[in-house]
């Protein structure tokens, strides 16, 4: 598979050679969609919770007699079916929502991703990104200059410049390739990865 090497205006000045066994798998859409949403499963917090009709405050005091009123039997003001009773079936903080993904597992659905974003024309390959001054005008300079809009870049050399100009741009990440998660590179339209990072992420997928 050759991937393109972008120049600074984001035209294609080059062909970089990337090995199929990573970027010539098939698409395998039940793998990434299990990657995905178990990626997403196990960055939930799970601190929701809500009150039964024990823990609601609330009189225990009987609201009208038992009979002959005409209306329906009530017993306190916490039942469920009251407005501001208790849930019947509430949420508690102790939910575990983690899916287990095996590494293997992981690694294969990470290869098809990479695969299909290379088929695509949605991964590039740049030389490398860096800047002058920690200011966001300049990378979304940078970004414009290159003709995109949504972008993940994958760099070997996150400096403290890069981090801080584009935490505040909301259509770009700039990740190292450890970081790199499946989520991710399915959100964003296109993905830039450096040269020594390519070699990296080969190394984390062989």
């Amino acid at each position: 598979m050759e991937l393109n090497l972008l120049n600074e205006q984001g035209q294609a000045s080059a062909k970089v050679d990337a090995p199929d066994t990573i970027f010539g798998r098939e698409f395998n859409e039940p793998l990434i969609h299990q990657v995905v949403v178990a990626f997403q499963a196990n960055a939930r917090s799970g601190n929701r919770a809500q009150k039964d009709r024990s823990e609601v405050r609330h009189s225990t005091k009987k609201p009208w007699r038992q009979k002959g009123t005409g209306r329906a039997r009530a017993g306190m003001t916490s039942s469920p079916l009251w407005r501001g009773g208790g849930k019947i079936f509430p949420n508690s903080p102790d939910e575990n929502f983690s899916h287990k993904v095996n590494k293997k597992m992981y690694r294969a659905g990470m290869r098809s991703i990479l695969s299909q974003l290379a088929r695509d024309g949605r991964l590039s390959v740049i030389e490398g990104l860096t800047l002058e001054s920690p200011k966001t005008k300049l990378l979304a300079a940078k970004v414009k200059a290159m003709g995109l809009g949504s972008v993940l870049v994958i760099t070997d050399n996150l400096d403290e410049n890069l981090l801080l100009a584009s935490r505040n741009l909301p259509h770009v990440l700039v990740v190292e390739p450890r970081q790199a998660d499946p989520v991710s590179l399915v959100h964003f339209d296109r993905v830039l990865i450096t040269r020594p990072a390519l070699a990296q992420v080969q190394e984390m997928l062989a």
